[in-house]
């Protein structure tokens, strides 16, 4: 596990609890940038597939998961299959 980055693979219950249906969306195509995050981000992918890299080592994640980014974290984001994804900044905390 890297620290700042939490991935689960949630339920249909989880994922309607936090109304994930109601999040704002966002994509991407293949493609590699640098990203500081201020808030702590929760986020659902539809599609793709990502590994992001902190200096604490890399994690992959796509299209299933449920990530979330901590408050202050820095990163660098390889899109490796364009994502679709939805988010929110309104989520305490997530449970694996």
């Amino acid at each position: 596990m890297v620290q700042g980055i939490k991935v689960i693979k949630p339920t249909k219950q989880q994922l309607e609890q936090l109304s994930v249906d109601r999040w704002s969306p966002w994509s991407c195509e293949v493609s590699s940038f640098d990203w500081s995050y201020e808030g702590t981000e929760t986020c659902y992918f539809h599609e793709g597939r990502v590994t992001v890299t902190t200096a604490d080592g890399s994690v992959d994640f796509g299209a299933g998961d449920l990530v979330q980014f901590a408050d202050g974290l820095s990163c660098r984001w390889e899109v490796k299959v364009p994502v679709r994804k939805v988010y929110s900044f309104d989520v305490d905390d997530v449970d694996d």
